[in-house]
């Protein structure tokens, strides 16, 4: 079973530790050097999640309510999904889709204010493109720049 939990540092690290291809690099960046990008912040609006298959560690991702999210919505009550990773030797299961379906019961669960979820993936990216599109999140064609190129920028309203 497949379920998200805020990220424990004394019950997660060792499970996030994974090593990422060169390929998911260029699109993600690895749970270490988002904790390490959170810890570096002024702000508490970033909430790493740990990504849970049977109780085994499976995956991770940052749900980030601070002012990048601004690059793909007007909307105060959103938050950004980023640096989401599935622990290779878990992937291809359809992990990552059913984390992204779970996100929006996490958020309004954890976040009762919260009422659109924004991510951007790159255009290279065709597999998580495709995997967003099947957990419900619209692609209405607005693009951006990012590190590793063109954007799609996604959301999801509840």
């Amino acid at each position: 079973m497949i379920k998200l939990e805020f990220f424990d540092p004394n019950k997660h690290l060792s499970g996030v530790d994974y090593t990422l291809d060169e390929n998911q690099l260029r699109f993600t960046a690895t749970a270490a050097q988002a904790l390490q990008s959170i810890s570096e912040r002024d702000d508490n609006d970033a909430f790493p999640i740990t990504i849970m298959d049977s109780n085994i560690v499976a995956g991770f991702f940052v749900l980030d309510f601070g002012k990048d999210k601004f690059e793909l919505t007007d909307n105060e009550d959103s938050v950004l999904v980023r640096s989401l990773s599935i622990n290779p030797e878990m992937q291809g299961k359809g992990l990552g889709k059913i984390s992204m379906m779970l996100v929006d019961s996490f958020v309004k669960e954890n976040f009762e204010n919260c009422n659109e979820i924004v991510l951007a993936v790159n255009q290279k990216n065709d597999l998580a493109y495709h995997i967003y599109l099947k957990a419900g999140y619209i692609f209405d064609g607005k693009t951006r720049i990012g590190r590793s190129g063109p954007q799609y920028l996604m959301y999801k309203k509840f």
